[in-house]
């Protein structure tokens, strides 16, 4: 049974927009992604001025989690990494007690580009939130697939039909990779209690009603949850066991109020350290919203 929908609301980044899904007034978060933006798919010409990157900024008390259908981003963090993504690969990058890191399209800048993918944070539990900071890159072959009657599912992270990533997490989840022919139809994993579906490209449809790109079918607990493609369709399957509430205020994701009250003093002073590569300019931190409350 459908519980929510929840439609993507344009963001602009400083040079290209986003479609933000998670969080929304109402239906924070699904297991325990807390945060879900579609970015793309957009064009970059030879070229693309600086102004399109990603500048250093922070994360506290969860996990980051990128993934492309098309295009290259350039990633640097304070732990030392320097890793190119590609359509298909994960960067997993642990924020834990604190991490800083930059998002630059490099390659755009060099030959032109096409970006698409999905950018989702991931809150971790309450006894992890204070860990150290850690980065990991997972290539297609970190990922198992399994392929049915027009179905491809690859397995992002956690466990879903019998199979489980090498991408490692902190609480029980999955995140899968669905692509769809047209008429194919699907099932969800059932063994989660909270689950939903983003149509990535393409329409489905589900319990008689057409969903298209940009859209998120959250699902009751429980219930059954079958997807059938009314045109080749690419759908990002998420959920988990829920974590609890959390607050959210800028890139900082938290159990505790005081403690992302600590890392914005700690970000203003200075005081969290900046990817090597990148220490001559950072993301200021935005001035505070009015009544920030639990996600």
């Amino acid at each position: 049974m459908i519980e929510t929908v929840i439609d993507q609301r344009r963001r602009d980044l400083g040079g290209f927009e986003v479609g933000r899904v998670l969080p929304v007034a109402g239906h924070r978060m699904v297991g325990p992604f807390v945060f879900f933006d579609h970015m793309g798919p957009a064009d970059f010409p030879v070229g693309l001025p600086r102004t399109f990157d990603v500048r250093p900024h922070p994360h506290i008390g969860l996990a980051t989690v990128t993934y492309l259908f098309d295009g290259e981003i350039m990633h640097r963090d304070s732990v030392g990494s320097v890793q190119a993504i590609r359509a298909g690969e994960v960067n997993w990058m642990t924020a834990g007690r604190g991490i800083t890191h930059s998002e630059r399209f490099e390659r755009a800048r060099l030959q032109g580009d096409r970006l698409h993918g999905i950018q989702s944070w991931v809150a971790l539990p309450e006894a992890d939130e204070e860990m150290a900071p850690a980065f990991s890159h997972h290539a297609m072959e970190d990922m198992p697939v399994i392929e049915d009657r027009g179905v491809v599912a690859r397995v992002i992270a956690g466990k879903a039909f019998s199979l489980a990533s090498r991408v490692e997490t902190r609480s029980p989840l999955f995140y899968i990779h669905w692509t769809l022919q047209a008429g194919a139809v699907a099932e969800l994993p059932g063994d989660y209690p909270e689950r939903a579906a983003y149509v990535a490209i393409g329409e489905v449809e589900c319990e008689g009603r057409r969903f298209v790109a940009g859209q998120m079918i959250v699902f009751s607990p429980g219930a059954a949850a079958t997807l059938k493609a009314l045109a080749p369709s690419t759908v990002m399957l998420l959920g988990g066991e829920p974590l609890g509430p959390r607050f959210i205020e800028w890139n900082f994701v938290s159990s505790s109020r005081a403690r992302i009250e600590q890392a914005k003093a700690d970000w203003r002073a200075g005081r969290m350290t900046l990817p090597q590569a990148d220490h001559d300019e950072f993301i200021p931190l935005p001035a505070d919203p009015p009544n920030v409350k639990p996600v």
